[in-house]
């Protein structure tokens, strides 16, 4: 998608479709903050509701971990039956009859498909009400799909040109996770890198204003928290060394972490196989959840403890193979959902085993440091987005600026390596 052509001289550019391309910039951004405001609350309330803890957790950083831990392994197997139910006769229900659904990137896309706004939502709402019952797969997607939908309606409206509409779109999506993480910043360049590819500052400035309306939005049933809680780490050698020895490693890791979900996606289960697969592999999850509760939800857990420095050798490593193989069986018996917080998890955890080995070699480096450009290196690569992952990474934890050093390191390691694997095994 090339931009400079979509966007003509303001000189040339008559003075109502300026203030009707304002408006839908506004309302765009409006509109993917209350829809991110509004999933993000219905996700709470139903982890609430089915793990039976507290209203006044609402949004504590780690009140899903602590509420599912708290619950009986009756509970929690019971719950991720009824999440295999739900999944799977939901999923089957909308490909069976809904309208093929569209994804963001080929409605952005030069003479892309519209997207079908009831199934849209049907999809987003059925991810979120997985996920909070204990779904491995990301969150992120949902309100992506939300704010897209809503971008893209309101440019065909206002009768936009189609380039400035597929910008729209992308913008709404930007939007809409910069709204559910309070990520305005990473939300922007998320839409320039991923999903337009190219950079121009009408679009720039177009992107940081939807995504910064969005979060702003979001702040008034959220409020403008943090992601992630961290101690206050600082650089040191012995880190950036680590870094750029690690950096390689995440990068060969995250290419098997892509593989894997890669094909899990192409051979998702469709038809009558998908509500037996689903109830099967989410009643699985809930038995491993009996030994591992932190395998239940996104990955936003375990990622807190890494990033805490509260998990050792043994759990980390138990938790990046049962990490791994829920998400991959998961998108395999064909739920639906984002990757963004599991990959960031799983380099989290990859890196506190990496880290472990080499502190008994420099020691001194707290794990959680580890732990933060771990997640940055994997999520980089997994993703195909190095600059969106260091900006996110940060906004997520609002790490001191010195660690920019060993998390940029990590990461331009990490995209060398897993591209050279991907360009080696065409």
């Amino acid at each position: 998608m090339t931009l400079p052509e979509t966007l003509p001289a303001t000189t040339q550019t008559p003075s109502w479709y300026r203030l009707r391309l304002g408006a839908v910039v506004v309302l765009t951004g409006v509109g993917a903050g209350l829809g991110g405001m509004l999933l993000a609350m219905l996700l709470h309330a139903i982890q609430h509701l089915a793990y039976g803890y507290g209203q006044d957790a609402l949004t504590s950083h780690q009140s899903f971990l602590l509420g599912v831990t708290s619950a009986s392994v009756q509970r929690r197997v019971a719950v991720m039956a009824l999440c295999g139910v739900v999944a799977g006769v939901g999923w089957w229900l909308i490909y069976r009859f809904g309208r093929p659904l569209v994804g963001i990137r080929q409605a952005v896309a030069a003479q892309g498909p519209v997207m079908p706004a009831k199934t849209t939502l049907a999809h987003a709402l059925l991810q979120i009400i997985t996920v909070a019952l204990g779904s491995p797969l990301g969150r992120e997607v949902a309100p992506r799909e939300v704010g897209a939908l809503v971008g893209g309606s309101l440019a065909r409206r206002a009768g936009l040109a189609p380039e400035m509409q597929r910008l729209i779109i992308a913008c709404g999506a930007g939007a809409g996770l910069a709204a559910v993480y309070n990520v305005p910043l990473g939300g922007a360049v998320f839409v320039l890198e991923v999903l337009v590819g190219s950079f121009s500052w009408p679009a720039a400035t177009i992107a940081l204003a939807t995504s910064a309306i969005g979060a702003g939005i979001a702040w008034i049933g959220l409020g403008a928290q943090t992601q992630y809680v961290i101690p206050g780490f600082t650089q040191t050698p012995d880190l950036i060394v680590w870094s750029l020895l690690a950096g390689p490693l995440m990068g060969i890791a995250a290419y098997g972490f892509s593989q894997l979900t890669g094909r899990a996606r192409q051979r998702a289960a469709r038809g009558w196989q998908l509500p037996v697969l689903a109830l099967i592999n989410f009643t699985l999850v809930g038995c491993i959840a009996i030994y591992l509760p932190q395998v239940l939800g996104n990955g936003k857990g375990p990622a807190q403890l890494g990033f805490d420095s509260q998990l050792t050798l043994g759990l980390a490593a138990m938790l990046l193979v049962a990490k791994v193989l829920v998400t991959t069986s998961t998108l395999r018996a064909g739920a639906e959902g984002g990757l963004l917080t599991p990959a960031l998890a799983t380099g989290a955890l990859l890196a506190i085993v990496l880290g472990c080995g080499w502190n008994l070699v420099w020691p001194g480096v707290p794990l959680g440091a580890f732990a933060i450009v771990g997640a940055a290196a994997f999520l980089a690569s997994s993703m195909s987005m190095p600059i969106t992952a260091i900006v996110l990474v940060v906004e997520f934890t609002r790490v001191d600026h010195d660690f920019l050093v060993p998390i940029i390191l990590a990461v331009v390691g990490s995209v060398c390596v897993s591209r050279w694997c991907a360009t080696w095994g065409k």
